[in-house]
């Protein structure tokens, strides 16, 4: 049987700073994420099953990447745990912000990666996370793809 990539689109709003930056992203500032979210394997053959035809039926993937990403991420603000954006962090959640301390540099970079970490340990056994596509702004995004990893 033939291995088929599919791929769901998520969107979110989420902010951060990169503390030691040397550049504008420095400052406390947001983006309208994209995420595209590809897995691959095989669809499923047994016509007594009700998801035949399907590799993973996209409500299951989207349950995955909601409950991990997007109602995690949605209208949060990311700071590297590691800085003094700890102080920020503080007085931003005593105040109910939804904030999340992260063990990285909340780059689009490092955070595809906790992304991948985050869906393949609950993605079904015969179905592998193929690729990820963050966009950040209409020109820029990072890439992670299991076959370089």
């Amino acid at each position: 049987m033939n291995q088929i990539r599919i791929t769901k689109q998520f969107s979110f709003e989420t902010g951060h700073a990169l503390y030691g930056y040397d550049g504008k992203c420095r400052n406390v500032h947001g983006h309208s994420y994209k995420l595209s979210v590809t897995v691959i394997g095989i669809p499923i053959s047994d016509s007594d099953n009700v998801k035949y035809g399907m590799v993973i039926d996209f409500s299951d993937l989207k349950k995955i990447v909601k409950n991990e990403i997007v109602d995690v991420f949605d209208h949060a603000t990311v700071f590297n745990k590691n800085t003094p954006h700890v102080e920020l962090a503080k007085e931003l959640s005593d105040r109910g912000h939804n904030v999340l301390l992260v063990d990285y540099q909340p780059t689009s970079e490092m955070m595809v990666i906790d992304f991948s970490e985050k869906i393949k340990k609950h993605l079904p056994e015969n179905i592998q996370l193929h690729s990820l596509k963050l966009q950040e702004t209409e020109s820029s995004y990072a890439e992670w793809f299991a076959s370089d990893n």
